[in-house]
């Protein structure tokens, strides 16, 4: 099963909230995740790790999350990359702006560590079938 989702590139400026996302990530979802703390490091590491999803913060301090996407999506490499924006901004007119910059789906934060892994399963199966 050639989509298989295994790599998961994490940007969020919170570290306690990295923290937790990565271990629910990899300890529940069997996810290999690397995590970023801003839109310029997971530029300078998305190359080397080839994430096959990347789950964006919105709300970052220097580059936000659109800012982010937008540079992601002009290096050849990501330019289909799906992405997940995480954010408490989830009106709804906030998250059709989203997709139409090219999120695949939003995870409303604070997200519950249990369900997480699941929920970004669903959406990667959704994409996928």
């Amino acid at each position: 099963m050639p989509n298989k989702l295994t790599r998961i590139l994490y940007v969020e400026d919170e570290p306690d909230i990295r923290t937790i996302a990565k271990l629910a990530l990899e300890t529940l979802g069997g996810f290999t995740v690397a995590l970023c703390s801003s839109g310029d490091e997971a530029l300078q590491q998305a190359p080397a790790f080839q994430p096959q999803l990347i789950l964006l913060d919105v709300m970052m301090p220097g580059k936000d999350g659109p800012s982010t996407l937008k540079m992601l999506r002009a290096l050849p490499q990501f330019a289909d990359t799906p992405v997940i924006f995480m954010t408490a901004k989830v009106q709804p007119g906030e998250i059709a702006g989203y997709k139409a910059i090219g999120a695949i789906d939003v995870i409303p934060k604070p997200f519950d560590p249990m369900t997480l892994s699941g929920q970004v399963q669903e959406i990667w199966s959704r994409c996928h079938d």
